[in-house]
Order: C-alpha cells, then structure tokens, then sequence
C-alpha cells in the first residue's frame, strides 16, 4: 500500500511544477505587456507637416496656446498673454524670449487679425455680421479697436494693444476657413470677387500672423508640438 502516497506526491510535484511554469509564464507576459505600455509601443505618433513648422519655430520652452472665437475672446487673450508674460517674468526672472505665447483667432475672432487698411475699407461689414460695436462711438468699427491705445479699459483687453503684445513675440493663428467665408461675404457686399478679396485681405494681416487652414486644425497641431491649450472665448 506504500505506492499510493507515492504517487500521490509524484502527481502532486508534476502538478506543482506546471502550476510554477504556467505561473512564471503570466508573469513573463505581463511584464512584457507592462513593458511595451510604458514605452508607448504601437501608440501612433502624430504626423509632423512642414508647414505647421512654425510652431516649434518660436523660442521660449514654456508653450501656451489661447483660442479666441469672438471680439471679447481676443480682447481677453491679448490681456492674458500680457498677464502671462509679465508673470513670467517677475515670478520667475524669464525673459519674453522665454516662452512662446500663440492666439488662435477664428470664427468672429478672425476679422481682428486683419490691419486698418481693411477695417478702413471692410470695417462696417465685418462688423455687421460679427455684431459689433465701437464701444467709443456705439457704431459698426471703422479701425481695428484692438489697435488702438485709447479704447483702455472699453474693451477686455485693459489697453493691451495687438502691436503691443505682437512685439513682446506673441504669434497669431488666422483661420483660413474664416476668412474665406468673410472674403465671399465682402465681396459680395462690394461688388468684388471672393478670391480678390482674400489675396486683399492675406496681404494686410497685422504682424506675427500666420494663416493656418483652420483654426481648429492649429487648435490640435499646436498641443502636438507641446503647448499648453486654454480656451478664452
């Protein structure tokens, strides 16, 4: 009868030694799956295009996006982007140089990146179909207002120009789409022709303005290459 426990205990080894192989094995595998996780293997990689190059372009290693789709919006984003720099500079001794600040404008923000040529020529128009005002003279906008230093405290900018922010090296992101749909509705308006318009318009955009397909495109393109996304209005 001595055979029994016997082969009770060499059964019982086998089984053990499966047990530690299929065991060791889970283990193996879950490091290895652990492993092709924590360095993103098969995790796709955005496609990088020349021509949102620009965007790592900009010195300063502090990256900070702003996306503005109304007048208020980009008034509010030019008085953050000067927050954000002044900031920088006395809480952490940057220099502007430092930091590389872009403002999306799109949708009803766009028409603002555009100089006082066109706000001349355009203004009473493209305030008419953004719905806005000069806050001074309670009329559809003949300037470009964000321009100017004597509006102060009338608009969310607190007296932050465009030029005044542009030359601390802020950087605009112009919706394309946007201004195709207001280059038809100004040509429209005057007689003139979509396309001229919009060669009109691509030519007498204020400085630091790069036109990006749409606006929401550079929203995406921008986070890729590392800023930092805050929506404004």
């Amino acid at each position: 009868m001595s055979w029994l426990p016997l082969a009770r205990r060499s059964f019982l080894s086998q089984v053990g030694s499966g047990v530690s192989a299929v065991f060791a094995a889970t283990l193996a595998g879950g490091a290895a799956t652990l492993q092709a996780q924590s360095t993103g293997r098969g995790r796709p990689q955005p496609t990088r295009h020349a021509q949102d190059d620009w965007f790592d372009q900009l010195p300063g290693r502090h990256r900070l996006l702003l996306d503005t789709t109304t007048a208020n919006g980009l008034g509010s984003a030019l008085l953050y982007a000067n927050n954000f720099l002044n900031s920088s500079q006395t809480g952490y001794s940057l220099k502007d140089s430092d930091s590389a600040v872009v403002i999306v404008v799109r949708h009803f923000a766009t028409v603002f990146a555009y100089n006082d040529a066109m706000w001349a020529k355009y203004g009473v128009t493209m305030s008419q179909r953004i719905n806005f005002n000069d806050p001074q003279t309670q009329q559809p906008a003949k300037i470009n207002v964000y321009n100017s230093a004597s509006h102060g405290a009338a608009l969310p900018s607190l007296g932050n120009t465009l030029d005044a922010v542009l030359k601390r090296g802020v950087h605009l992101a112009v919706c394309q789409l946007a201004t195709r749909l207001f280059s038809g509705g100004l040509a429209q308006a005057t007689g003139g022709t979509a396309e001229a318009v919009y060669n009109e318009v691509v030519g007498n955009l204020v400085a630091n303005s790069h036109m990006v397909p749409s606006g929401i495109v550079a929203i995406n393109r921008a986070q890729e290459r590392g800023y930092t996304f805050a929506s404004v209005g």
